[in-house]
């Protein structure tokens, strides 16, 4: 399957964009695809863009989210009682796609579930640019790995703060689009304060991989983003704080531009 531009030079496009913009980092809000509702998430991703996002990162409702804490969970529980089904979750990356890479986040079983290629598929027919799956394994990677490859899209994968090196080494080698970087351990969620030793996870992960590293895990306000940036991370995901704000009716937009400022160098 040939294609123009694919996932991976879009992600990496996005990234130097940022960088070109005079931001420390790119921004990447976190969506729940189908919260609060359908059509209030398609707005959401919109007003994302609106507000400055860089990339999208779009989750798809599952009833098991083991990474993800209370606030995204209870989200997902939201989208899955109204009947959000996979195909509709993804159809929301169609609202802008065209405009900033939007990345999946889904589970291994959601995904199996109707089998690698026709998922991959369906990302591409959406526009989307890559892919997070939490709990797929390094070990079971490859065969994720080539279906995505094949379609241009980018298989993005996550690193912990105990990772040790030469898992670090290989997951870094099949990197593709950027490295999602867990900030914690532990789940989702707003936390009063960055870790102190965020620096050194981050240079860990770029001693490790050619591709950018993203940083995500309890980022809750505009100065924990700055500080992620200034701790050496070239990309910020922001995920809780905004489902928060879906679910109270505040204004994400006007959110998601503070993010932004804060970013700015």
């Amino acid at each position: 399957m040939s294609v123009t531009v694919s996932g991976s030079e879009r992600i990496a496009e996005a990234f130097e964009s940022a960088r070109a913009d005079g931001r420390r980092a790119a921004l990447m809000p976190y969506l729940m695809a189908g919260f609060p509702d359908l059509e209030r998430s398609r707005a959401i991703a919109r007003a994302y863009v609106a507000g400055g996002a860089d990339l999208i990162e779009l989750g798809v409702p599952f009833s098991d989210p083991l990474a993800d804490g209370p606030v995204i969970h209870a989200a997902d529980v939201t989208a899955l009682a109204a009947g959000v089904r996979v195909e509709d979750a993804l159809g929301v990356a169609r609202e802008v796609s065209d405009q900033v890479p939007v990345v999946v986040m889904a589970y291994t079983n959601v995904i199996l579930a109707r089998g690698i290629d026709r998922f991959a598929d369906t990302l591409v027919a959406v526009g989307a640019s890559g892919l997070i799956v939490p709990d797929l394994p390094l070990e079971e990677a490859p065969a994720t790995l080539a279906v995505l490859d094949a379609r241009g899209l980018a298989l993005v994968p996550l690193v912990a703060p105990t990772t040790p090196d030469e898992r670090l080494a290989q997951i870094g080698a099949r990197a593709r689009g950027f490295v999602y970087t867990v900030s914690v351990t532990g789940t989702t969620g707003e936390r009063e304060a960055n870790d102190s030793g965020l620096p050194g996870i981050l240079a860990r992960a770029r001693a490790h991989t050619d591709v950018p590293v993203a940083v995500g895990f309890g980022i809750g306000t505009p100065a924990q983003a700055a500080a992620a940036a200034q701790a050496g991370a070239a990309g910020v995901i922001v995920g809780t704080r905004l489902v928060r704000a879906a679910a109270e009716g505040e204004n994400v937009r006007e959110l998601v531009a503070e993010f932004a400022a804060a970013l700015a160098a």
